[in-house]
């Protein structure tokens, strides 16, 4: 106490011995003349106050010059013009000093920047002599700041460097000083999880702090070993979860679940084959009969044939879809299933089938659009032909690279030809795109949702809605009561319910729980007025035309040419089941991204457009995908392209043109292992996805 938890004991020398050395204790947390906090489960996280580098917040980051913005091309040297702040003529004077400098020094200025050495790039940034360096320029433009024109230049080069404090870890000091294994928790984040299950299998730790934290080291190992037998073994740990792709997202969440081992439960999973590879189904179904084996019950909603055939017990539901369906139609083992009369019997014994095409269309490497130098993420400086006027598939395992391609690279490269570039959009590196001017625009039917309250629904999507408000406006009572097609408006005041705006609910907050909606109880969900609902055309007021599906619809707009003209695509692709008033918030996301190719279909553009598809057959049974290949057969015929990233073997097969990126995940992938018609991949030894295009074809 006296001490404040400091003590220093000077021990005394016994007769004819020299006098020991002073003994120091210490109730503090200290080594090496550093006191440091005594360590908290909060020290070691990011999340929390506690544990985040003060500097950049936990983020890793720090808004600052940003370094691709200033060399946006590595392959070029520095008389090409590899820095990008010096090209223009203002600015040209610190190119000079540069260049001046640079012969003094005998500095390589005809070497690409990518292959100067850590001793060069510094010289080019910090400078030297008579030049100011990079971040000297943009100390000059920050000293101008007050006019508005410099303020514009250096906003052009603003971006998120590393933080120089943390060098990215996220963590303050202390939590970087503390070491397991020789490591910090920083740099074991940084290991993949194959190399973290290796690290932590071969730990060695006394035995002591065996008592203390063994079940701790249990439970790691079990997760990693989870993560790792899912797949995704190449990913780091600090991994940005907003870079994954939706495939390997929909595994490490499997992982999250599996790895709690327990004895007894039921687990209930949707489609957990969505965003897999054929290759790595099987390893998804090891894990579940391993769950299963354990004394689990593991019930999965799944569309995936190999799935049903190592299942013990399936039960079908139909016969169609929406009020088609919802009565069981089989149940029973996979070998039964077989022999049933159901939609999902038939295709599994092939007495349905999806066919493959007789022919296929021709490749015009005059008619394709062109990629050179892709080297975003994990794409190996790859050079890519995407043909036009077909339809092109691109496969691969998870992490290969396909979304890095298709969406960073093809999708934000011509939107920014196109002039349709986003603010905080970033295109993925490459070093040219051919063939711009072969399309008109290009489009991305993803499966974002199509509008996030019930104000917004399949006919509004569509825009059938403007034309059902026409007709009803059109009607002997609407003229004579003086209604117009606002009034027909669930959006507008007019003829909508106030009492709920007329969305048909009213939201109750809840404070601390989720907010409630309870159906409005002035116009019982019917979103209208009692006077606008009195106006019927046929004998239907707008209500009822809401509460219709599509199918129903269909056959009630027959002589509706307009109404029709948006409405039948849906029917086509499928989506027939859903009714017209349906809120977008309940739609999956293949619903929503089917509902976005049902309005492309009802335009009818004239335009050229490239459409890019990501795994349009999630969530689809095979009738659905049969009618989705009809669609973009559809969109070919009307003069369009179409590129799909997908693993469903069935829409591969029947795809023109196949370009498989891989050959694995991660490091191991970002290569063009095969490019050409599906039977020619199928031909390709080293190719995941030719293997099992052999199978089928």
């Amino acid at each position: 106490r006296e001490g404040e938890g400091r003590c220093e004991v000077f021990p005394v020398a016994r007769d004819g011995e020299e006098t020991p050395e002073p003994l120091s204790f210490s109730e503090h947390f200290e080594r090496d003349g550093m006191e440091f906090e005594e360590p908290t489960p909060l020290l070691f996280s990011f999340n929390s106050p506690v544990g985040a580098c003060p500097t950049c917040q936990g983020f890793g980051r720090v808004p600052g010059v940003d370094p691709e913005l200033v060399v946006p091309n590595a392959q070029l040297t520095i008389r090409q013009g590899a820095l990008a702040p010096f090209r223009t003529e203002k600015w040209s004077t610190h190119f000079r000093d540069l260049i001046r400098e640079a012969a003094k020094r005998s500095f390589p200025i005809d070497t690409p920047y990518a292959k100067l050495t850590d001793e060069q790039r510094d010289f080019l940034w910090k400078g030297g002599g008579t030049y100011d360096g990079i971040d000297g320029f943009f100390k000059f433009l920050a000293k101008k700041n007050y006019k508005m024109h410099y303020r514009i230049y250096a906003a052009r080069f603003r971006g998120y460097t590393t933080c120089p404090d943390c060098d990215g870890y996220r963590l303050r000091d202390q939590a970087r000083y503390v070491q397991v294994g020789g490591k910090t928790i920083g740099e074991v984040c940084e290991l993949t999880t194959a190399d973290a299950r290796a690290f932590f299998d071969t730990l060695e730790t006394p035995p002591h702090q065996i008592a203390i934290a063994g079940s701790i080291l249990d439970e790691v190992r079990r997760r990693l070993s989870y993560l790792v037998e899912v797949g995704p073994d190449y990913l780091t740990l600090d991994r940005l979860s907003q870079t994954l792709s939706g495939g390997e997202g929909q595994r490490i969440s499997l992982a999250t679940s599996l790895g709690s081992s327990l004895v007894g439960s039921l687990y209930v999973l949707d489609e957990p084959s969505i965003g897999l590879h054929p290759r790595d189904t099987g390893r998804l179904i090891a894990i579940l009969e391993g769950l299963r084996d354990l004394g689990n019950t593991v019930l999965v909603v799944e569309h995936e044939p190999d799935m049903m055939r190592h299942a013990d017990h399936v039960v079908d539901i139909g016969p169609g879809s929406g009020r088609l369906g919802g009565h069981v139609v089989f149940e029973g083992p996979y070998a039964d299933l077989l022999e049933a009369d159901t939609l999902t019997g038939n295709y599994l014994s092939g007495r349905m089938q999806i066919p493959t095409p007789e022919g296929r269309r021709h490749y015009d490497p005059e008619h394709a659009i062109l990629i050179e130098g892709a080297r975003e993420h994990n794409l190996q400086n790859v050079d890519v032909a995407f043909p036009l006027g077909m339809v092109t598939c691109v496969t691969g395992v998870s992490g290969s690279g396909k979304s890095t391609l298709v969406h960073d690279t093809l999708f934000e490269s011509l939107r920014r030809i196109k002039g349709q570039y986003e603010e905080g959009t970033r295109v993925g590196k490459h070093d040219a795109l051919i063939g711009a001017e072969l399309v008109d625009a290009v489009e991305m039917v993803d499966q974002t949702p199509i509008g996030k309250t019930s104000r917004s629904n399949p006919v509004t999507y569509v825009k059938a809605w403007d034309a059902v408000r026409s007709m009803m406006a059109d009607t002997h009572a609407a003229k004579l009561r003086g209604y117009r097609a606002g009034t027909f408006s669930f959006n507008v005041p007019g003829g909508r319910c106030e009492t709920c705006e007329g969305e048909g609910v009213v939201k109750v907050e809840m404070q601390f729980l989720a907010d409630l909606y309870l159906e409005c109880e002035a116009c019982r969900g019917k979103r209208f007025k009692q006077e606008v609902l009195e106006v019927k055309w046929n004998g239907k007021n707008v209500h009822d035309i809401l509460s219709m599906t599509i199918d129903e619809a269909v056959a009630f707009f027959e002589d509706a040419t307009p109404i029709q003209n948006k409405l039948k695509p849906m029917q086509d692709i499928g989506l027939g089941y859903l009714t017209l008033g349906q809120p977008a918030n309940t739609l999956s996301g293949g619903e929503a991204q089917r509902v976005k190719l049902g309005a492309i279909l009802g335009k009818r553009a004239k335009d050229r457009t490239l459409y890019l598809f990501d795994e349009p057959t999630t969530g689809l049974h095979f009738d659905d995908v049969r009618k989705l290949l009809g669609a973009m057969d559809a969109l070919v015929d009307q003069g369009h392209s179409v590129i799909l990233i997908e693993h469903n073997l069935d829409v591969i097969r029947c795809s023109d043109y196949v370009i498989d990126v891989g050959p694995e995940g991660g490091v191991g992938g970002g290569h063009i292992v095969a490019a050409g018609t599906p039977e020619e991949v199928a031909q390709v030894e080293h190719s995941h996805t030719g293997r099992f295009l052999r199978a089928v074809l």
